[in-house]
């Protein structure tokens, strides 16, 4: 991990936020009470940054000097909101193409993802504040520097997220293995969000019921499934086929 991806110490933290850096969560020590843990957890609130509590153990395995109980990560890219970005995409006259993406946690599939998204013009990357890979330097490099291109943003609540999406007239389709549905039946012409989810667990019940296609790639090997960043790719660029008037 590099010096500079970390603050520690509550004071240090709390100024961080205050001075405008991007916080993409705190690790707090379990049990941790104090007026200025109490300070720092209303500014917490107020900037809507996620905050974990973790064992000592932890903490200490991530710096070994006086942390205070409080380690910070700092995002190298500015997260923005969703919505902001889907009014922005309208008056341009484009059609809205997004991807969610639900508890990937390899930072290396996110770069890829990533690198994916800004080649083909995809309009936003939406990633739950929980759960999901650090935005941190590895993301960056496995990305080619796509995640400095590409809009990020951060959901603190999916469910409100998808349904915001659908009001705002996205069809929100979901990858899964749970359907016989070819991805290329779907008609993406109109305004799309697409969900991915993880190669172990997929993506939540919660945000498939919420979907109004479920769709799945074929697969004709042994194994079971492709990796995600790479599933990505197949559908979003079946996106640009459908989308384009020149025939990939």
């Amino acid at each position: 991990m590099n010096k500079e991806e970390i603050i520690f110490g509550t004071r240090a933290i709390i100024e961080a936020i205050k001075s405008g850096k991007e916080v993409d969560k705190v690790l707090v020590r379990n049990g941790l009470r104090n007026p200025l843990f109490i300070e720092l957890n209303e500014l917490l609130k107020e900037y809507n940054i996620p905050i974990q509590g973790v064992p000592i153990e932890k903490l200490n395995r991530i710096t070994t000097k006086n942390h205070q109980g409080t380690i910070a990560f700092i995002s190298p890219v500015s997260f923005q909101p969703i919505e902001e970005i889907i009014p922005l995409i309208y008056e341009k006259g484009e059609v809205p193409l997004i991807l969610i993406l639900d508890r990937v946690t390899d930072v290396r599939n996110l770069g890829a993802i990533s690198r994916t998204v800004e080649c083909t013009g995809t309009h936003a990357i939406v990633i739950p504040a929980r759960g999901s890979a650090q935005i941190n330097a590895e993301a960056i490099k496995a990305s080619a520097g796509a995640l400095n291109l590409v809009p990020v943003c951060r959901s603190f609540n999916l469910k409100e997220t998808i349904d915001f999406l659908k009001e705002s007239g996205l069809q929100i389709v979901a990858a899964t293995e749970k359907t016989d549905i070819n991805y290329t039946e779907v008609d993406y012409h109109q305004p799309t969000a697409i969900i991915m989810g993880s190669e172990d667990r997929g993506i939540s019940e919660e945000y498939l019921k919420r979907s109004d296609h479920q769709v799945s790639i074929p697969v004709l090997g042994k194994i079971g499934s492709l990796n995600v960043s790479v599933a990505s790719a197949v559908i979003l660029y079946e996106v640009i086929r459908q989308r384009s008037k020149t025939e990939f």
